[in-house]
């Protein structure tokens, strides 16, 4: 057969199974469809106020595994001016699966100058206070809420994980007094600050703030304060650089703050809304939580050259410089 007839039958192949996968995705969704959901949705629970808003949450509570009984509070991203905590529906599903109670919360956004900050962390901070208040509700332990974000809403998470109980974010949007520190902190292609170059185009300061106002609306700023925090990012986000996550992993390092970082080859910006992602994260975040919160443990230093003789210790003395 000529090469170009191959070629052109292996084209035509590969593409009539890739037109043929929306179908093969939708019968294997037809037939998983009598399968019960791992969160049962409680909608729009009103949490608090944003000024004289209304803010909502929605609640997953696991249904088939064992409850972990800890609660995730969520924030969508959007860059600040945008998208809703609806959008987060699929990923928390996979989250629930594993027997976490997940929130996604509202916060107040910055289209059209609509809320400056301090106003996005005030509600998430609400959104903290209202959880612990209600932890005989959501059947969880009120020291095991963690918070994770995505985006810009990473920001909110990383900032609110670093910032438990300080006066100036609090807000008045309900359950005055609650503590708001958090057992952990889930950032997912975060915004982080100065290494993303859209941070002063973007992030709803005031206008006319100084250079330590901005210093202040930095997560790293708290690093000594942080809880347990792991990073997930792609390495082909033009977004929001990987070095955004790569460089505060440093921090917490630095910091002794337990934490860890997962990159994803190839992968873009947002990539945790594509079901397969939020399958594939959920049992990380699941393994970081269970060392760090709801089971925690620490590990011996690993021996030197078990099993391998001589060579081997060598190469063990010089792993560990």
């Amino acid at each position: 057969m000529p090469t170009h007839d191959l070629t052109r039958r292996l084209f035509l192949g590969s593409l009539g199974a890739t037109l043929a996968l929306p179908e093969l995705r939708a019968s294997a969704a037809q037939a998983q469809g009598a399968a019960a959901p791992a969160a049962n949705v409680e909608k729009d629970v009103v949490y608090g106020k944003g000024g004289d808003t209304d803010l909502h949450l929605d609640i997953y509570k696991p249904t088939g595994a064992a409850s972990k009984r800890m609660a995730v509070i969520h924030f969508h991203g959007g860059g600040f001016a945008g998208g809703n905590k609806d959008g987060l529906a699929g990923r928390l599903q996979a989250l629930s699966a594993r027997g976490y109670t997940n929130i996604a919360a509202q916060y107040r956004l910055s289209a059209n100058g609509a809320a400056r900050w301090p106003a996005q962390i005030e509600d998430v901070k609400a959104s903290v206070r209202w959880t612990r208040a209600n932890a005989s509700r959501l059947g969880i332990e009120p020291n095991r809420i963690a918070v994770a974000g995505y985006s810009a809403g990473g920001h909110l998470a990383l900032f609110a994980a670093g910032t438990a109980n300080r006066p100036e974010f609090e807000g008045k949007g309900g359950n005055a007094g609650v503590p708001t520190d958090v057992a952990a902190c889930l950032a997912y292609y975060a915004v982080t600050g100065s290494s993303w170059e859209g941070f002063r185009r973007q992030f709803p300061m005031p206008e006319g703030s100084s250079e330590e106002a901005w210093t202040a609306a930095t997560p790293g700023t708290y690093i000594t304060s942080f809880p347990p925090s792991v990073l997930f990012h792609g390495l082909a986000d033009v977004t929001v650089p990987a070095e955004s996550s790569m460089e505060f992993l440093k921090q917490l390092r630095g910091a002794n703050i337990p934490s860890e970082l997962h990159t994803f080859a190839g992968v873009p910006h947002e990539f945790v809304g594509i079901p397969e992602f939020a399958d594939a994260t959920a049992p990380l975040a699941d393994f970081f939580l269970e060392r760090h919160v709801i089971n925690p443990k620490t590990y011996p230093p690993f021996g030197a050259g078990r099993g391998g003789g001589g060579r081997g210790g060598e190469a063990g003395r010089g792993g560990r410089q």
